[in-house]
């Protein structure tokens, strides 16, 4: 069986050909991709899929703080992570970097502020 993707780790949009095994599933090939970085993001979303998360956070005095997960999250922990970010409360000032929730959906990966204000 072959899964069809195309890469999203740069502008290039390398399409992407993962040869899996009948039987097992187990991933035989990857190709299709003109870097490293493709071939390793065609194993990861069929195994493992993560996604980086990208939100704001409004303050109580009414300013949006843009923030983001420091690291990509599972991707079936996306919905669990917004609720965590949706009842965060954040003061101003706020600095680019600051920790603004510690354990995204329990995934031990922290939500970060990406502007100071």
């Amino acid at each position: 069986m072959t899964k069809e993707l195309t890469c999203i780790c740069c502008p290039m949009g390398c399409r992407l050909s993962i040869e899996l095994d009948d039987g097992t599933g187990d991933i035989l090939s990857v190709t299709g991709n003109t870097c490293k970085r493709g071939h390793d993001y065609g194993i990861s979303e069929l195994t493992a899929p993560v996604r980086m998360v990208t939100t704001t956070v409004r303050t109580p005095e009414g300013v949006s703080i843009p923030v983001k997960t420091k690291e990509p999250v599972p991707k079936d922990k996306i919905f669990e992570c917004m609720e965590d970010i949706k009842k965060a409360v954040v003061h101003t000032p706020v600095h680019t970097g600051d920790i603004i929730v510690e354990n995204a959906a329990g995934t031990d990966i922290p939500v970060i502020a990406t502007r100071s204000l």
